[in-house]
């Protein structure tokens, strides 16, 4: 048993809790009486099928989406029921990679993460360039990554420096939307275990929505699946896999799912015992 899980069963509270949530477009109803709860220390990967609302989850949590109805509890508190300014306070301690990085084309990666510290830190300039250096550090970037732009590096280097940017702030949970997206297998595997390492020594919780095979297998301790405007399932993922869902049985069971069992019990087999 890893350490997240040993940490994560010894907590009963959540550290977030999402009940009845409701998102509606219109007349699409993308989530309708969703609930779902992340534990303290564990890394959650959340996954689904094409519309089923795995970012606007995430969105709602982090406040980029208001719901049509529901409750989100985080860190104990009722985040719906907040004003704007008393939310944000909370919204401090989170860390969000977003798709694409969504860093500013027009500021160096040091700039980036600088600017967080800056406003909402209240650092100098000279302290917040200090610690957005240390950031990139911590991602694995070199130091003369720095003062380049985002249009200079490579999409393994840009989610690096996404990844530093969210964790300006020294956030307890971290939000990864799609991660992986776009990486070869090689970067996309070297990002995994990065999460995993940052994790364990942050005590960091991760909500992680992915539709990579190979990024649970390598990172999550449990797997939630969106299904039928809900959360079907959330468990291991060895017993996710066994869900009776025509979904699950393809996702899970089809030529990727063996390949990615595959390629993690290969790694197993190379650990020392």
């Amino acid at each position: 048993m890893t350490e997240i899980q040993n940490r994560q069963n010894q907590t009963t509270s959540p550290i977030i809790q999402v009940r009845d949530l409701c998102n509606k477009f219109g007349s699409l109803v993308v989530h309708e009486n969703l609930d779902l709860d992340l534990f303290p220390g564990e890394i959650l990967g959340v996954v689904g099928g094409s519309g089923t609302g795995k970012s606007v989850l995430l969105r709602s949590i982090v406040g980029l989406q208001t719901p049509s109805s529901g409750h989100i509890r985080v860190f104990d508190v009722d985040l719906t029921e907040l004003s704007g300014p008393e939310r944000s306070i909370y919204e401090q301690r989170f860390g969000v990679l977003f798709q694409g990085g969504a860093l500013f084309t027009s500021l160096t990666l040091e700039q980036n993460i600088a600017l967080p510290l800056i406003e909402h830190a209240k650092l100098s300039r000279a302290d917040a360039t200090e610690l957005a250096r240390m950031k990139l550090a911590l991602t694995g970037l070199p130091p003369d990554s720095a003062l380049k732009y985002p249009a200079e590096l490579s999409g393994g280097m840009v989610k690096r420096a996404a990844l530093a940017r969210a964790l300006a702030l020294d956030p307890e949970i971290l939000f990864l939307d799609e991660p992986t997206a776009g990486l070869d297998p090689i970067g996309a595997a070297a990002f995994d275990e990065l999460i995993v390492t940052l994790s364990n020594a942050l005590g960091l919780t991760v909500f992680l929505v992915t539709h990579d095979l190979d990024t649970l297998y390598a990172s999550c301790d449990r797997v939630a699946v969106l299904s039928q405007k809900k959360v079907l399932v959330a468990d291991t993922l060895d017993r996710v896999a066994q869900t009776d869902d025509d979904w699950v049985q393809q996702y899970f069971h089809g030529p990727r799912g063996r390949a990615a069992i595959a390629a993690k019990n290969q790694l197993i087999e190379q650990e020392p015992h």
